[in-house]
């Protein structure tokens, strides 16, 4: 390994969300260099972090976990490395954080709860009475995406949730799912690449993915 100290290095974003241990556990299994990420001034320029890639994973409410963020520190200093086009990959909230607001979280004081905002769209609600979806789905991505290469056009992945993303953002939507509607369930934008499915439960597919994001 060459150049900077800490070159290749995945940091791993633990915001109090569970079920991390998973995504370690599947990074392990590729041989991928990780931790988690203990500070915000951990993500903060390209000399002085450690990591070359950052994964922001979990299950959460999309207002609970935005008020974390604030609260800790960790909002800007994320918006700072995607603005900065550094790579980054978000697994469920860690998808949905990335638009400007979610029907999961109301307005608080007249006032809307308002996510990183880095990607056109808003968080909707499924129509239907059976949420979440949990279980196995189909999906279908683009050919030119960089996420789902060497994997079929329409492979199967793990999901568990109750909202999708709309996303208004042209090119940035990669792949789809359908769940009483067709929906966005991974974006890519410059280096930025997120997922509302969960590659780390989702088998061999879900590590192809894993490692063509922490290879590439």
């Amino acid at each position: 390994m060459s150049g900077r100290a800490g070159e290749g290095l995945i940091g791993v974003l633990d915001y109090g969300a569970g079920n991390l241990g998973s995504v370690m556990n599947a990074l392990a299994r590729l041989g991928v260099p990780a931790r988690f990420v203990r500070d915000p001034e951990e993500l903060a320029g390209n000399e002085t972090s450690p990591f070359a890639k950052l994964l922001f994973p979990g299950d959460g409410h999309f207002g609970t976990t935005m008020a974390s963020l604030e609260k800790s520190g960790y909002a800007p200093a994320i918006r700072a490395w995607i603005q900065a086009d550094r790579p980054f990959l978000g697994i469920c909230i860690g998808l949905q954080v990335l638009f400007e607001s979610s029907e999961e979280a109301p307005p608080v004081n007249g006032m809307p709860v308002r996510g990183l905002a880095v990607i056109r769209g808003r968080v909707k609600r499924f129509p239907g009475r059976k949420v979440p979806q949990i279980g196995w789905n189909r999906t279908e991505a683009r050919e030119d995406s960089r996420l789902f290469q060497g994997l079929p056009p329409a492979s199967f992945f793990y999901y568990i949730h109750s909202y999708y993303v709309s996303c208004e953002e042209d090119g940035a939507g990669v792949a789809e799912a359908e769940y009483y509607l067709r929906y966005c369930s991974a974006v890519e934008k410059g280096n930025l690449a997120a997922v509302q499915f969960h590659p780390e439960k989702s088998g061999a597919a879900g590590l192809r993915l894993l490692e063509n994001w922490a290879r590439s």
